[in-house]
């Protein structure tokens, strides 16, 4: 048998704890020597003790949460009611119930800082209530502008204090809400009202050109691009009725914005005009280097074609009634050399397919090139881009059938 001040173990390990000055059973652990028993019974009261004073820290500790500390305390008294435990059971009951007092001081802290707050952010929205209703106290001299700036202000003040603020009681709320929501329903009813007496088809027709002047003139920064977008603004003008006085003024700022458009336009097709000129003599002058390509050395004229090819692509775009012409003689060389190719291949085998799929490689990457400049073209240019396509597809269809 085994004991302590606080309890003891019998000859069936029954283990009894001595609490309040009574004997009480706390369990048997059975199989286990007494001394094992007793102490797995003392454990659970140092558990016990080990609670207490993590709250006893706590408290020391200047912790003031008083919803968990009340928690904790209310769960280890409990726990303190008949544990099944070995020790100074009432040592802890007294010292838990020192604990009660400081615990009662933060929840009433606790309380009265929460009633403090409901009592501020009662007399903000009051406060806001108030000022709408001075707001919309007169509507006749009302400042629209001004007031409508300050009614979005109250109302985000209002939305800022049921975020953030303390919860306060629905009918406590709700009196001053209804005050807050009927001064901001007047107050758009009469803004509404204000702003209908100011309608009028002059008006309607002066802002109508206003917003048709401002698009134009920001069409200007895009040049000859938005030639088109003017245009359909132009229609707009015209379907919009007279302005009145500032017709004239609106007028003189439409077509200013419309010059200067249609002048970027003018330029820049003359440039192009020029540009295009210029790509089809250096065009014409690979036709002629391509044209003198001797096959007799097919992989020097290859090389050299190979050459021409990728400098055609940089070159760019040439006037649209040339495209046709050029093209068709680039082709000759291109089907000289396939037909040369084509017969070196049946002349050398199995050689002729590795130097086929050079080719092929070749002008799979120039349209590969092409097509993606096609992707990017103006619809203006993309005829040019897919004769050019069609061309080089023609001659890789001829490659890889001498490859098969």
């Amino acid at each position: 048998m085994s004991s302590n001040e606080f309890g003891r173990v019998d000859a069936e390990n029954n283990v009894f704890v001595i609490d309040a000055g009574v004997e009480r059973q706390v369990g048997q652990y059975p199989n286990v020597s007494p001394e094992e028993a007793l102490g797995y019974f003392v454990r659970k009261f140092e558990d016990l003790e080990a609670q207490l004073r993590i709250l006893e820290q706590r408290i020391a500790s200047g912790v003031t949460d008083a919803k968990s500390l009340k928690t904790a305390h209310d769960h280890i008294a409990s726990e303190l009611v008949e544990p099944k435990a070995v020790g100074n059971l009432q040592n802890l009951r007294d010292r838990l119930a020192k604990l009660a007092p400081t615990i009662d001081q933060a929840a009433e802290k606790l309380k009265a800082e929460r009633e403090g707050a409901i009592a501020e952010a009662m007399a903000k929205k009051e406060e806001i209530a108030a000022k709408a209703e001075q707001i919309v106290s007169n509507l006749q001299s009302i400042n629209w502008k001004k007031s409508a700036q300050e009614m979005t202000d109250l109302f985000t003040a209002w939305q800022e204090l049921q975020k953030n603020g303390p919860k306060v009681a629905k009918n406590l709320t709700d009196p001053i809400w209804k005050r807050f929501s009927q001064a901001r329903a007047k107050f758009e009813t009469g803004r509404r009202q204000y702003f209908a007496s100011l309608d009028s088809k002059f008006k309607e027709a002066k802002s109508a050109k206003s917003k048709l002047v401002e698009q134009a003139e920001a069409l200007v920064q895009k040049g000859g691009d938005a030639s088109n977008e003017y245009r359909k603004l132009q229609d707009a003008w015209k379907a919009a009725p007279k302005a009145g006085k500032v017709e004239d003024a609106l007028w003189a700022r439409f077509r200013a914005a419309g010059d200067a458009i249609f002048s970027d336009k003018k330029a820049k097709d003359a440039e192009l005009a020029v540009s295009q000129k210029e790509n089809l003599q250096a065009k014409l002058a690979l036709l002629t280097e391509a044209e003198k390509i001797d096959v007799k050395d097919l992989a020097k004229a290859k090389s050299a074609l190979s050459d021409i090819q990728a400098r055609w692509v940089k070159i760019g775009h040439v006037p649209r009634d040339q495209v046709k012409t050029i093209e068709e003689r680039l082709r000759k060389v291109e089907k000289s050399i396939s037909e040369a190719q084509a017969d070196e291949w049946r002349r050398s085998d199995p050689a002729a397919k590795a130097r086929s799929n050079s080719l092929v490689t070749q002008l799979e990457a120039v349209i590969a090139e092409l097509q993606a400049e096609l992707a990017k073209a103006p619809a203006a240019k993309k005829k040019d881009l897919q004769a050019q396509i069609d061309a080089r597809k023609a001659w890789l269809e001829a490659a890889q059938k001498a490859v098969d």
